[in-house]
């Protein structure tokens, strides 16, 4: 005959779902329990204690015992990610750790790529709501844009999906949660460090349809504006998707030997949307027979392995390894256990090397 404790944890378990998606985490306390189904109290802590084993809820010292998050039956502890490429920049990095910290917390993990065409994410997000689904991990499609599948965002969080997004959110959805990095501050601590090295003179080129983006070109414009200079457009470049992947796919280069050759005539230094654009624009700058930092200097975001790769290398912001990822499955894990889960922005680090030197013109 199965023990009493068992028995106990097995009827925890079947009320444990319910109770998890009408958004009651904290169990009933062990006095409570003793009452409710007529056992001792070590019958409960036995139970508890097996239901804590399996990872389903947490016990707390003088507070008493919660839902994790995780359901009883496994195969419903599964989270999406949505990421908007695939591409070698940022994505092996950035997809392991979140597999990795998901899979620390008992979770599998589905992987989609949007291309940030939202078509596509659209196309993704109507077959996630026909599968349970307990969490999403959404790296928005032109967050610069509102989204045309708010509807869609809508019906899974109706379903019970814990949603975080990461690198943005977008404008015309209800008040949701997410990681990005705090660009506006990234564009003004950037335009500020040039203009210490003497640069009056500062060009930039960002993602248009992006919230990082128009980020990033308005922190760097409103410090040109608080240290007393004008804002002169002719020296300001956008770029969207489709030229990216031009350029990831084909090298084609085109949009940035146009940046060169309109926008860059009287500067001396160019903040861009980050290393990866910064790489091939110093490549464009050799050919044009300008070099770096000795002719202009070049900054940008992100620190990656592109950053010390280029010759010379980047001066670029940074975040702490593995940051980004850490923020949004914490962020997560605080949904799924009815947590408040308040929205983050990180901040940057500013990593120095020989792209950028002073202006002495």
């Amino acid at each position: 005959m199965e023990s009493k404790y068992r028995q106990l944890a097995e009827i925890l378990k079947n009320r444990l779902e319910k109770d998890i998606r009408q958004g009651f985490y904290k169990l009933p306390t062990e006095k409570e329990l003793c009452a409710q189904f007529q056992v001792s109290r070590q019958t409960v802590r036995q139970a508890l204690q097996l239901l804590s084993q399996e990872g389903l809820i947490a016990r707390k010292q003088g507070s008493g015992s919660y839902a994790t998050g995780l359901l009883p039956e496994m195969s419903k502890n599964h989270v999406a990610i949505l990421l908007s490429s695939d591409m070698e920049y940022i994505f092996p990095a950035l997809l392991g750790d979140l597999e990795t910290f998901l899979s620390k917390e008992g979770y599998s993990v589905s992987v989609f790529i949007t291309h940030n065409r939202t078509d596509i994410e659209r196309s993704i997000l109507q077959s996630l709501t026909e599968t349970p689904l307990r969490g999403l991990i959404a790296e928005p499609s032109r967050s610069g844009l509102p989204t045309p599948n708010f509807d869609l965002y809508e019906k899974l969080s109706a379903q019970g999906t814990n949603i975080v997004f990461f690198h943005g959110y977008y404008s015309n959805l209800p008040p949701c949660s997410y990681v990005k990095d705090d660009n506006y501050s990234g564009g003004f601590a950037l335009g500020q460090f040039l203009m210490e090295r003497r640069h009056r003179q500062i060009a930039g080129i960002f993602q248009l349809d992006t919230i990082q983006g128009q980020e990033r070109h308005l922190g760097f414009t409103r410090s040109m504006l608080e240290s007393g200079l004008p804002i002169d457009e002719d020296t300001v470049a956008w770029f969207t998707t489709e030229q990216l992947v031009r350029l990831e796919k084909k090298q084609d280069t085109r949009f940035l030997s146009d940046f060169i050759k309109r926008n860059l005539s009287s500067c001396s230094a160019v903040i861009c949307h980050n290393d990866e654009i910064a790489y091939w624009l110093i490549k464009e700058l050799s050919y044009a027979g300008l070099h770096v930092p000795e002719d202009i200097s070049i900054a940008s975001f992100d620190n990656s392995y592109l950053s010390e790769l280029s010759v010379p290398g980047l001066t670029s912001l940074s975040h702490k390894p593995h940051e980004m990822a850490i923020a949004a499955v914490s962020l997560l894990m605080k949904k799924m256990q009815g947590q408040n889960a308040v929205s983050m922005q990180l901040p940057w680090s500013l990593i120095e090397r020989s792209s950028v030197s002073f202006w002495t013109d």
